[in-house]
């Protein structure tokens, strides 16, 4: 694989690196953790709190992952307020022509990039650092900053969310040597797709997410629905890797407990937050072994239609969904667009996974929340215009952008534009 190019060292750049002096972080390996490692299982942190990290941190560990929401929280705090001025000022020594909507582009990228700093000297760790929200539909840009976070440190992990133009940036980025953890992933056949089509190091399943829907829409207690698609969805990449050579490995995102740390044992990678960790370390459970071999079945309602609700696309990558998925592996890289992974999606029959819908309806989801609710869309999944994996993802992207309008608004106060 080709490295990525080098990229001239802006005045930004200098700025986002200049005095950064974290401690290293070693701590004491633990016999708890190290029972879930022996399993096969790689153990990242879900957090951008040093502190909180600090208290947990230790060799078993090998990763730490921050994402719009996890940053703001850490902006919000006002730690880096002082700093924004400094950044910006070095922003426009490198473009005097910025507009201000730029601008703030700009500072939030810094901000994530010397936070994501901090975080790998501090804990010695890889670091995923997430995209800004607005690139998620620009491909040209969303490759361009990767590429800057990649030249600032050989310790990030770039983070792209699932949408056609990040399907096609994932793809050019792997190629020039920078890996990817592809998020916002809800289902095996979502990370099928992202397998084929863009060859990342790493993709995830919100499992939490997804118990929490099931739970509060009636359809079962919250149990297994996350573990049997996460499950699915770590069989459909391992088979993946052998076949196509891609490196993919699966991710247990949006862990809710600590028993899921032992139910969900073997697979390839957990990314826990800082409570699920703790808690796993007060239940202190005797013995972990492999669980990737076990079927986890939800206990579904008596009157519920598993197939007509969506549910069964969370977990089942069918033969169509293949079909459309192995042609496109089959297209370079330099030859992908867009607009041709959408639409050999809907000409396939299979187009839930990208939902189109019209503004009124986005709008609903927006106001939804982190989850579509189920009496909306009910309709609209049983006739095939739209998944719920695709919904959910798109709940959680338009998630993620709110919180990075929060981030990007102290910027402007601290700016004041």
């Amino acid at each position: 694989m080709s490295k990525a190019p080098p990229i001239t060292l802006t005045e930004l750049a200098r700025v986002i690196l200049d005095g950064i002096d974290e401690t290293l972080l070693k701590g004491e390996t633990n016999p708890l953790w190290q029972q879930v490692s022996a399993t096969g299982t790689d153990l990242w942190l879900d957090t951008g709190d040093m502190d909180q990290a600090a208290a947990l941190w230790n060799p078993d560990f090998q990763a730490l992952t921050t994402n719009n929401t996890l940053l703001n929280m850490e902006i919000q705090k006002g730690i880096y307020d002082s700093w924004i001025p400094v950044a910006a000022a070095a922003a426009k020594v490198d473009n005097a022509n910025l507009s201000e909507d730029d601008l703030v582009l700009e500072i939030a990228f810094a901000l994530n990039a010397r936070h994501g700093l901090r975080l790998v000297e501090r804990f010695g760790a890889r670091v995923s650092v997430e995209l800004h929200t607005d690139l998620s539909h620009d491909v040209e840009r969303s490759v361009a900053f990767g590429r800057r976070y990649a030249a600032l440190c050989d310790q990030f992990i770039v983070k792209v969310p699932l949408t056609p133009s990040g399907l096609v940036a994932a793809r050019l980025l792997e190629e020039d040597g920078i890996p990817v953890n592809f998020t916002l992933g809800f289902s095996a056949r979502e990370n099928y797709l992202i397998a084929c089509v863009a060859r990342p190091h790493w993709v995830n399943v919100f499992l939490g997410r997804l118990n929490a829907y099931a739970s509060g829409e009636g359809l079962c207690d919250g149990r297994w629905v996350g573990e049997r698609t996460t499950m699915a969805s770590q069989a459909a990449v391992k088979e993946l890797r052998e076949r196509l050579g891609v490196p993919t490995r699966q991710i247990a995102a949006s862990m809710r407990g600590s028993e899921q740390v032992e139910t969900l044992a073997g697979l390839d990678v957990y990314t826990m937050p800082v409570a699920v960790a703790q808690a796993y370390l007060a239940a202190a459970p005797k013995s972990v072994s492999d669980c990737t071999g076990e079927d986890y079945r939800p206990n579904w309602g008596e009157e519920i239609a598993t197939r007509i609700e969506g549910l069964e696309d969370l977990w089942d990558v069918s033969s169509e969904f293949r079909a459309v998925c192995d042609k496109l592996a089959e297209i370079p890289a330099a030859d992908l667009s867009p607009e041709e992974i959408e639409n050999a999606l809907h000409d396939g029959g299979v187009g839930g996974v990208f939902p189109r819908l019209s503004e009124e309806q986005t709008a609903t989801l927006i106001a939804e929340g982190k989850a579509p609710k189920r009496d909306t869309w009910l309709a609209d999944i049983a006739q095939g215009k739209a998944g719920l994996d695709g919904l959910f993802t798109l709940a959680g992207l338009y998630a993620f952008s709110k919180d990075q309008a929060d981030l990007d608004d102290r910027i402007r106060r601290q700016l004041g534009i």
